[in-house]
Order: structure tokens, then sequence, then C-alpha cells
């Protein structure tokens, strides 16, 4: 099951953080196809955010083809995003996690650790666009 974390600091709508969520669990294997997404009170008492701002999420969720709504039963996972194997993903997460310890005892707080994914990442996918 998944549970949602709002960040009002983060400066994206509280629907995209729900959406961006549930792509994210897609994509690490958190969420199966079948699995049912917490209801929209559920979400909304746990996030503290107006329903209509999860439902706005699961909307959209659902014109995009990864979710379908069952009346009277829920929010149901019908399409998958593709992901790495567990095995590989528990890999990844172990360099992943050795990379930040050396970027916190580099002086990088937060903020900087993620400017510098950020700014990797463009860097990185502008060479494959251009390559």
């Amino acid at each position: 099951m998944i549970t949602f974390v709002y960040d009002p600091s983060s400066g994206i709508a509280a629907y995209a953080q729900i959406v961006r969520q549930v792509k994210h669990a897609l994509r690490l294997g958190v969420l199966e196809l079948g699995d049912r997404l917490p209801s929209v009170r559920e979400v909304a008492s746990t996030m503290i955010v107006n329903p209509n701002t999860v439902q706005k999420a699961y909307r959209e969720l659902e014109l995009e083809g990864l979710v379908s709504s069952r009346p009277g039963l829920g929010i149901f996972v019908v399409q998958l995003l593709p992901h790495a194997p567990d095995e590989d993903l528990r890999a990844l997460r172990a360099t992943l996690l050795q990379w930040l310890a050396s970027a916190r005892a580099a002086g990088l707080d937060d903020e900087g650790i993620e400017a510098l994914i950020h700014a990797t990442f463009r860097a990185a996918h502008t060479k494959e666009v251009t390559a």
C-alpha cells in the first residue's frame, strides 16, 4: 500500500505530488497490477488537503490509463510502468546511499544535493539527445 506525503514547501501542487508519487511507486514496483489506492477520504485526511485535490490527481491518473475507478470498490492500478528488477533496484539504492553519504561529507545539504542531481541529469540527457 502506498502512503502519500505532502510537501507544501516543494512548489509543486498537491495533486501533482500525488500523481508523481503514484508514478514513482509504479516505477519502483511498490504498486502492482490490481493494487487498490487509498480512498480519496484517506488521502485527503493523511495529506491534510481538500478531497477535490485527491480526486483531481486520481482523475489524471485515470486519464493516463494507469488506474481505473470501480464504483463502490475504489481506484485500482490497471497498468504498470517499466521498472528494473528488484535486485537491480536494491544494488542501485545501495550505491546511491553511498553517494549521498559522500555528498553530505563534502558539505552538501538537501538543496545542494538536489541541485547537483538535477544539473547532472539535465547534462546527461542533453548529451543523449545530441549524440
